[in-house]
């Protein structure tokens, strides 16, 4: 049975920081790219940060500069550091995880979300 489990959502003010965690259990979780997505309310999902797994990295433009995706096979975890938040980062965060075959099929899976808030 696969699941992946975030953690490390929250209250945080404006400015302020938290870290996502999601472990990971029921795959090999090294072959697998790893990304972070969010929800807001009314709103369509849309990809934060992807973290191959080759460890190459891909950012939506509003993320750039303030969040750092990165994985610990090791510990079957991917993690999304979160710096200068903003309201507009208000979402449910969503863990992913996806393998893609050559031919174009993929297995992928979700967490069940972790709400992060920002505001004063």
């Amino acid at each position: 049975q696969v699941q992946l489990v975030e953690s490390g959502g929250g209250l945080v003010q404006p400015g302020g920081f938290l870290r996502l965690s999601c472990l990971v259990s029921g795959i090999t979780f090294s072959i697998y790219n790893s990304g972070w997505f969010r929800q807001a309310p009314g709103k369509q999902r849309e990809m934060v940060a992807i973290i191959t797994s080759g460890s190459s990295t891909n950012y939506a433009d509003c993320v750039k500069g303030r969040f750092t995706i990165s994985r610990d096979n090791a510990r079957n975890t991917g993690y999304l550091q979160m710096n200068s938040l903003k309201p507009e980062d208000t979402a449910v965060y969503y863990c992913n995880a996806r393998f893609a075959f050559s031919n174009g099929e993929a297995y992928e899976y979700w967490g069940q979300g972790t709400q992060v808030t920002v505001s004063s």
